[in-house]
């Protein structure tokens, strides 16, 4: 087929993805709660994305079609008991005092939505900071003065970037852990004490993530993301422990990506400030593109703390709504990753050899990650490598060339912030 007419086939195949209702059903012995996803409409017939709950915490999910005329808490409760199996879970014990921090920029609207889910947390004792990265209004700092100013802090930053914002929070913080979410997700209100109480069980602990799971399916790019995986890292709790590397993750510590996303992560706080907390050359905003937290989780695995994975703690992201947007993503995320990796090995030159000795087989796990992927049969939205849709070319094309730009992105951002400096120094000399 040629170029032109596979890509006008790829995009007809994008234009077709229907719209996917999103919906909760938690499953307590005999009885069953159906309740829509946050912000959207009750659950109607059609196809409906389901996260199964089992005494409220997450198991699973699945894809439903409910016929017209029939009840939808019957026909998925029937679906989730047969697919869903058992689920036996110990208490999440008593977290630590926690600080949450929440980077914005000129998204007062989103912004006020994730401070309500926050506020709204079961935690017993936390606190939010805001951090205003580079503002241009003065809308975010009006927002907190206004609605938020004696429950949430208000710190800006005006370095732009995720990581400098981030490293600004971290500055400012006081809990024994910190975490970080975006401005764009609702969290679950058991989301910040399941995140932060593994901290408690295991002092080894430098790291904890958590699910992350979709809002909305609205539009075609939102339902092509979740069917290829989207942000969720699966159902099963799991430990990384540098003292013994996993079998299975041969590229150990280098794909931090199968560890966790920076919309749902938390850190020791005196172990994120011991190494140095994120490279502000990193991340969103920045020429880097990304790769702030995958910096930091790779930063505190080997420093020989453990970082752990739990589906509990429960975050629901807003997607990005277009194909334009999901052009973006896929460069950046590309370019993140490289730029990550950069950043890694020139402020940790020890783990060079390391890095070298992974190297073939990171070729090939990068060509794998940027193949034209298929669709399969029977997938679910939220389930890894299980695909509904298939990834377009372009897409795979734009990620590949991300990761060629990734370092020169990096070297970029690092002049940007020697060149910040500059300025800053010359000016307070005046």
């Amino acid at each position: 087929m040629a170029r032109s007419a596979r890509a006008q086939e790829e995009i007809r195949r994008f234009l077709d993805i229907g719209a996917v209702q999103v919906a909760e059903l938690d499953l307590d012995g005999d009885e069953a709660v159906l309740r829509p996803g946050p912000g959207s409409p009750p659950v109607t017939h059609g196809e409906v994305f389901v996260l199964v709950r089992k005494g409220g915490r997450p198991v699973g999910t699945l894809l439903g079609r409910v016929p017209e005329g029939a009840d939808p808490r019957a026909v998925l409760a029937e679906r989730a008991r047969a697919e869903c199996g058992p689920a036996v879970f110990g208490e999440p014990g008593e977290p630590p005092f926690t600080s949450v921090v929440v980077a914005t920029r000129e998204r007062a609207g989103q912004l006020a939505r994730a401070l309500d889910s926050l506020l709204a947390q079961d935690h017993p004792r936390f606190e939010i900071v805001v951090v205003d990265n580079a503002p241009v209004t003065s809308e975010t700092r009006e927002l907190i003065e206004r609605k938020y100013a004696e429950r949430v802090r208000y710190v800006c930053e005006p370095v732009p970037g995720l990581a400098a914002a981030h490293n600004a929070g971290l500055d400012a913080v006081g809990g024994e852990v910190v975490a970080f979410t975006d401005d764009d997700v609702v969290a679950d209100p058991r989301w910040l004490t399941e995140l932060s109480a593994p901290f408690a069980a295991d002092a080894g602990l430098g790291c904890c993530t958590g699910l992350i799971l979709p809002a909305r399916l609205t539009t075609p790019a939102q339902v092509l993301l979740e069917s290829h995986g989207g942000f969720a890292k699966g159902f099963t709790p799991r430990t990384y422990d540098p003292a013994s590397p996993p079998g299975d993750e041969p590229l150990f510590p280098f794909t931090a990506g199968r560890f966790g996303s920076g919309a749902n992560m938390a850190f020791r706080t005196a172990v994120l400030r011991s190494v140095g907390g994120f490279d502000p050359a990193t991340g969103a905003g920045t020429a880097a593109r990304g790769g702030d937290d995958l910096y930091g989780f790779v930063r505190v695995l080997a420093q020989g703390h453990r970082l752990r994975y739990t589906p509990y703690a429960l975050v629901w992201h807003h997607h990005r709504e277009t194909w334009r947007d999901l052009e973006t993503q896929a460069y950046g995320y590309g370019a993140g990753l490289t730029a990550y990796l950069t950043a890694v090995l020139v402020n940790r030159p020890a783990l060079l050899p390391a890095f070298l000795a992974r190297l073939p087989r990171g070729l090939a796990h990068a060509r794998t990650l940027t193949a034209v992927r298929e669709a399969e049969g029977g997938g679910t939205p939220g389930d890894h490598d299980v695909r509904t849709h298939p990834w377009p070319r372009r897409l795979s094309r734009l990620q590949r060339r991300g990761m060629l730009y990734g370092p020169v992105g990096y070297v970029k951002a690092r002049r940007a912030l020697r060149a910040t400096a500059r300025y800053e120094t010359a000016r307070g000399a005046r």
